[in-house]
């Protein structure tokens, strides 16, 4: 028996893409959508750019998880406003799970939005969350296998994050390695080396982030 499919199972997830894109458009608000697989350091990298940048920007969070409000906690207590997201199982986050809690923000009184997605290297990368950039982190102790077994996240991110090159002396991972298989997947992407705990490479991050914005200002104007 063969089936045709006369609609695309994401139109409805897309249509609320647009509606979030055009409410970020309006208020002038800079959306990251920041994925990778458990563990990567996602939140302490977050946690690290509130410190950074908040004196000068506006920032708060969307938090997605499967349960719990640990996340989100750890970034309230940095005095930026937060909204969890549980998914009870879910592995990513949606536009219209994003549209259904923008009603908690002022988006006017906020310059940046970060979206910190379920830990899945699979399925946030197929949804369109309206957002103005995808940004992917990577780990020193996952390997040098992910980014060739996980081709379609990496396709769709315009920057990688590699977190704990700290511990680079002490695990076998090749960062030139990493660079030759992203530039094979994703020549426009870029990968910046980091290490939330010591900081090491969290300059180039921000500075990433304030050239983003400043875009971000000129498209909308």
């Amino acid at each position: 028996m063969k089936v045709t499919l006369r609609t695309d199972v994401l139109t409805n997830n897309n249509k609320a893409a647009e509606f979030n894109r055009e409410l970020f458009k309006e208020t002038n608000t800079l959306v990251i959508n920041i994925m990778s697989s458990p563990g990567a350091g996602k939140t302490t990298i977050l946690e690290e750019t509130v410190r950074a940048l908040s004196s000068r920007y506006r920032i708060a969070v969307i938090e997605g998880d499967l349960a719990t409000e640990r996340d989100a906690d750890r970034i309230r207590a940095l005095g930026a406003q937060a909204v969890q997201i549980n998914t009870h199982g879910g592995c990513h986050l949606d536009a219209r799970m994003i549209a259904a809690c923008l009603a908690e923000f002022n988006l006017e009184e906020i310059d940046l939005l970060f979206i910190e997605n379920v830990g899945n290297l699979v399925c946030p990368s197929g949804y369109d969350l309206g957002e103005h950039h995808k940004v992917v982190v990577l780990s020193v102790p996952e390997g040098n296998d992910k980014i060739p077994k996980y081709p379609i996240m990496f396709m769709r991110t315009e920057l990688v994050l590699l977190n704990k090159v700290d511990l680079l002396p002490y695990l076998d991972f090749d960062v030139r390695v990493a660079i030759a298989d992203l530039e094979g997947i994703n020549p426009a992407s870029k990968l910046l080396s980091v290490s939330a705990k010591t900081k090491e490479g969290l300059a180039s991050w921000f500075s990433w982030i304030e050239e983003a914005y400043s875009l971000c200002l000129k498209r909308e104007m």
